[in-house]
């Protein structure tokens, strides 16, 4: 099986993601990134403190919004992971409003040693999860 983009769970805008402009701010739409990349990770039994061992830091953020979104909003978010190499990876994310992409983003993440405080070796138990799952 090898996925387009892999479900990464559902998010209701609420009140609090609504910045002065009306509409779902930046910082929040980077919030939601994170939220589903957790949700992403925990569905492969890992989490950004353990993919295998190593951890995860992030790098580089990117969000992209194509449409307004606003409070009540019901958003899907998809996942799909691109230039997974020796030490990092990028994942990136598609928000959907009744089919139709209202934001999109990416997020660079490197494999980290927590406990050593450098980057590390993405771990096999990672790669050969995720790497069929990247296009």
């Amino acid at each position: 099986m090898k996925p387009d983009k892999t479900f990464a769970g559902a998010y209701t805008v609420r009140v609090g993601d609504i910045n002065y402009g009306g509409h779902m701010g930046n910082d929040k739409a980077l919030l939601l990134f994170h939220d589903a990349r957790l949700h992403f990770l925990g569905q492969y039994g890992f989490s950004e403190s353990n993919i295998g061992g190593p951890g995860l830091i992030m790098s580089e953020a990117h969000v992209f919004f194509r449409k307004e979104v606003f409070r009540g909003d019901e958003l899907k978010v998809f996942i799909h992971i691109e230039e997974l190499n020796n030490i990092s990876f990028v994942m990136h994310y598609s928000v959907m409003r009744n089919d139709i992409e209202v934001m999109y983003g990416s997020t660079k993440l490197i494999v980290y040693d927590w406990e050593k405080r450098k980057v590390t070796k993405v771990p096999d138990a990672f790669i050969k999860i995720m790497d069929p799952l990247h296009p």
